[in-house]
């Protein structure tokens, strides 16, 4: 759907990457462009998780796209990047606020070798205020943007997601931000800076609760019963039963007397449900200790209620419906071997986003994306012999040897 769509990625870590992943998803011409030491992803993994001594980190979110290594600290690494600029659509960057235009390859100055170009910027904050230099991370936007304080059992601390939810938001609300402006620049001819902040992704993930509170909505403290927030009505979250756990969702009060010991419920209308709820869910945890996690569920399936199992990663892999839906991609990668990763979230014309190109060796493409800027193979090694670019060994250009 992207296709014809060319970019130039200068991104790191997580949120920069996935962006890039899902405009490649579409069909973008994605090109990483990594320093010729490589991007942080390819050296730090989570539960320092390797296959064959690749990052799972980096596998997870580089795929369908190409890799240059190029020194932009270098006059000549510089060049390139203002060669190739001519002739891409986007710019996506993630590093920190001002360093792009350290390099020389900030808006204002690649906008003048190309006036259509489309430069979305992630960060953590945005690039300009009062919180510009602070570190942009996942877990710290969690905590100052009210996420962790919304979360978690009142006899525990805070407690922030368990995932890196605000990284991912981030990069899509990036390439949403990115296709908005390929689309109006077809009709305008107009290019378009995009700034695209985890903290306005952790906002925007709290549009609901947030609303409630600036327009009066009365919360509790964070809970000590099963409620899941500070804000819905008793039942709404998560129970224990006999022998392990159940999740409840809005469950009526008179489903609940039905179910419930006769009587422990007598006296509760609708209302109470949001009016008395910390009262109400001190009842339903009662409650929910008297059956096991098979009766209940019995008894919610028949019953029409909404309830969902508390699945760890074993069983999410093995629900019917994630199978069905072919939501995990399996990659015959040629040095990690056989890797598992998430899919592309969405499906189109009732098909599912397939990988075209493995996440890319350092310096891959190198060559390949210079020869089609016009760089003649003298060029290509000359450049490399100089450290100006890496190129992967044996693709120097054209056949000719490194």
């Amino acid at each position: 759907m992207l296709q014809g769509v060319k970019v130039l990625s200068f991104t790191h870590y997580l949120q920069g990457p996935s962006a890039a992943q899902i405009l490649a998803d579409l069909g973008a011409d994605v090109v990483k462009v990594e320093s010729t030491k490589g991007a942080y992803e390819r050296s730090w993994s989570g539960c320092n998780t390797y296959k064959n001594g690749v990052s799972v980190f980096f596998l997870l979110g580089n795929r369908n796209q190409r890799a240059i290594a190029v020194d932009l600290k270098s006059g000549e690494g510089k060049q390139i990047i203002y060669r190739l600029v001519k002739e891409y659509d986007v710019i996506l960057e993630n590093f920190r606020p001002g360093v792009m235009e350290k390099l020389g390859l900030g808006y204002e100055t690649l906008k003048k070798i190309n006036p259509r170009l489309i430069y979305c910027s992630c960060s953590g904050y945005g690039s300009s205020g009062p919180k510009v230099k602070k570190p942009g991370q996942d877990l710290l936007i969690q905590s100052m943007s009210g996420i962790a304080a919304l979360t978690g059992n009142g006899e525990n601390p805070p407690t922030p997601i368990g995932t890196a939810a605000v990284d991912q938001h981030g990069a899509v609300l990036a390439a949403l931000g990115i296709v908005s402006a390929v689309y109006d620049r077809e009709k305008t001819g107009n290019g378009h800076r995009i700034e695209a902040s985890l903290l306005g992704a952790a906002l925007d993930l709290q549009l609901e609760s947030l609303a409630y509170y600036m327009n009066g909505g009365q919360f509790t403290a964070r809970p000590t019963t099963g409620l899941a927030t500070r804000l819905h009505q008793s039942p709404y979250g998560v129970y224990r039963t006999a022998d392990g756990y159940v999740t409840l969702s809005l469950v009526p009060v008179e489903q609940m007397r039905e179910l419930f010991t006769p009587g422990c419920l007598d006296g509760y209308s609708k209302d109470d449900q949001m009016n008395k709820r910390l009262e109400v869910d001190a009842i339903v945890c009662e409650e929910m200790k008297k059956k096991t996690t098979a009766q209940w569920c019995a008894l919610f399936e028949e019953k029409n209620i909404w309830y969902a199992p508390v699945n760890e990663y074993e069983q999410v892999l093995q629900d019917e419906q994630v199978q069905y839906n072919h939501a995990i991609l399996t990659m015959e990668h040629p040095v990690a071997g056989t890797v598992k990763v998430v899919g592309h979230a969405n499906k189109y014309d009732g098909k599912n986003v397939e990988i075209r190109k493995f996440p890319p060796e350092l310096g891959e493409h190198t060559a390949e994306v210079l020869r089609e800027a016009g760089y003649t193979p003298g060029d290509i090694r000359a450049l490399a012999q100089k450290n100006v670019v890496l190129v992967k060994k044996g693709e120097m250009a054209d056949g000719i040897s490194q």
